[in-house]
């Protein structure tokens, strides 16, 4: 076997094509956007190299043939909660069911974070937000992946944990079908909240989106600064972010509660593009943007999936989540666009938003694993400590 750092776009492509060699012949599977993965790659498009660096490999077998690819990346801003030495990360694994490729992949990964000062790695994540490409999934085969979630054969999960790697955290997706789960107490305090005249919840307004997104930043800022695993958002990027949002956008799935006109919860929700985009085979050029808007106008997407969810401190606790949501999912389920809702990955560190999902009747769909592996055993290993939420 023969491992090659990818250093031309010849190189690139393969280490794209790995992923798609890998997952053939499973109807379930989404091909990535080629372009997207590039851009993971391309300190011109990736922010995250202002902090770090990253690498990436293909294997071949000794027939050249393509078998298996890996990435492997440094980050200063990477948080780990309750970790005092330094964590690399690997992501973008893919291989053959054979563990002396696996090894080699995952040494080659380890060797270089070691020569980067690392002590340790996790993964498999993305060189960038916790939205895509995070986890390996080990439930939930079999069942076509919502936008930007990992998908991968089932024998990778063997392949990781014979090679060493521990259980840092699990993931949970869950899912809400026909948006018809909304349990009776959830009805009650929405009704307590629509009586109450200082408080709204509305949904966006495409001409209005620059306020959407101010709006957006102070709830987002407010409700995840409170722990150590959130970090501060800008006005500008939520801007970013919604204007390439903007042409899959549907304003009625995306909802923010007020109080006295001053927000203070978002339900974010968007249509799940991959169900445009397994139409594309990894390609996103002109002729298949013209495509998604003529599927997006015939209604082909029947899924959405959420986005974001927060509630400013002092207003948690008090069922502005029932208020919201379902102020959101009464008027979603009136259009009759839509069949489900595939919310976000919760880490088992957080039961508190478990227990949200599981209060709206939302039932768990996938499982996905963060691993975690201390080089030399210089650490004991520790599972990623439930989160502590301060008071307001």
């Amino acid at each position: 076997m023969k491992i090659v750092a990818v250093n031309t776009p010849a190189l690139a492509q393969q280490f794209i094509m790995v992923n798609v060699i890998m997952n053939k012949g499973d109807e379930a599977y989404i091909r990535p956007l080629d372009k997207e993965v590039n851009e993971v790659f391309d300190p011109a498009k990736n922010k995250n190299f202002k902090n770090g660096k990253a690498c990436r490999w293909v294997l071949y077998n000794d027939a050249n043939e393509l078998i298996g690819r890996i990435a492997a990346f440094t980050n200063s801003k990477y948080i780990c909660k309750g970790t005092d030495f330094k964590v690399g990360c690997f992501g973008y694994f893919d291989c053959i069911n054979n563990q002396p490729a696996a090894d080699i992949l995952l040494n080659t990964a380890m060797d270089w974070l070691i020569a980067e000062g690392m002590e340790a790695m996790d993964g498999p994540i993305n060189f960038g937000d916790r939205d895509k490409n995070w986890g390996l999934m080990v439930e939930g085969f079999g069942k076509e992946p919502i936008y930007g979630m990992s998908y991968n054969p089932s024998y990778y999960q063997v392949l990781l944990e014979n090679y060493g790697l521990q259980n840092y955290y699990f993931q949970y997706y869950f899912l809400m079908e026909n948006l018809e789960n909304i349990a009776g107490k959830h009805y009650e305090r929405y009704q307590r909240f629509k009586s109450k005249p200082d408080y709204s919840a509305r949904h966006i307004k495409m001409k209005n989106l620059d306020q959407h997104a101010e709006e957006f930043a102070t709830v987002y800022n407010a409700a995840w600064s409170q722990h150590e695993e959130g970090k501060e958002i800008t006005t500008a990027q939520i801007k970013k972010a919604f204007k390439a949002m903007k042409p899959v956008m549907d304003e009625r799935s995306i909802w923010f509660a007020y109080y006295k006109n001053e927000p203070i919860a978002m339900f974010i929700s968007l249509p799940d593009v991959n169900q445009y985009f397994k139409h594309f085979n990894g390609k996103l050029g002109l002729w298949q943007k013209l495509k998604l808007l003529w599927m997006k106008k015939r209604g082909s997407c029947r899924k959405l999936t959420g986005i974001a969810f927060g509630i400013v401190p002092k207003f948690q606790s008090l069922g502005i989540d029932s208020f919201i949501i379902y102020e959101c999912a009464t008027l979603v389920k009136s259009t009759e666009c839509y069949d489900e809702f595939e919310l976000g990955w919760s880490g088992d560190w957080n039961p508190k938003m478990m227990s949200v999902y599981k209060s709206l009747g939302a039932k768990q769909s996938r499982t996905m694993i963060t691993y975690r592996k201390i080089f030399d055993n210089k650490y004991p290993f520790e599972r990623h400590p439930e989160m502590e939420y301060k008071k307001p």
